[in-house]
């Protein structure tokens, strides 16, 4: 897996200290992160989940590592909406690619 081109921190907040992903929003980027380590696995799930439908892509490994998905992926893809399509695909052609195929 490689990262193209995530936000540079200083442009990942907006003038109220949210993450961009967060337009919908009063969250700040502490308590995100502190949802997204939650000791509940629904809340761990809602959050990536949330993150991985309004962040970019590359974005979205900043705050967690593929295991991260990958582990919680039955938990979570109910909350990915319309990309859910897109991060199938994805994380199929990244295990295609460990596994050497594709």
């Amino acid at each position: 897996m490689s990262v193209l081109a995530p936000t540079l921190p200083a442009s990942m907040l907006d003038a109220l200290g949210r993450p961009y992903f967060l337009w919908d929003d009063q969250m700040s980027l502490d308590v995100f992160k502190a949802n997204l380590a939650h000791r509940e696995l629904v809340v761990r799930a809602y959050f990536i989940g949330k993150l991985m439908r309004q962040a970019k892509p590359d974005d979205v490994f900043t705050f967690v590592t593929l295991r991260d998905v990958e582990e919680h992926w039955p938990a979570l893809e109910r909350y990915l909406g319309n990309t859910r399509d897109f991060w199938s695909w994805l994380l199929e052609r990244w295990r295609g690619q460990r596994r050497g195929g594709e």
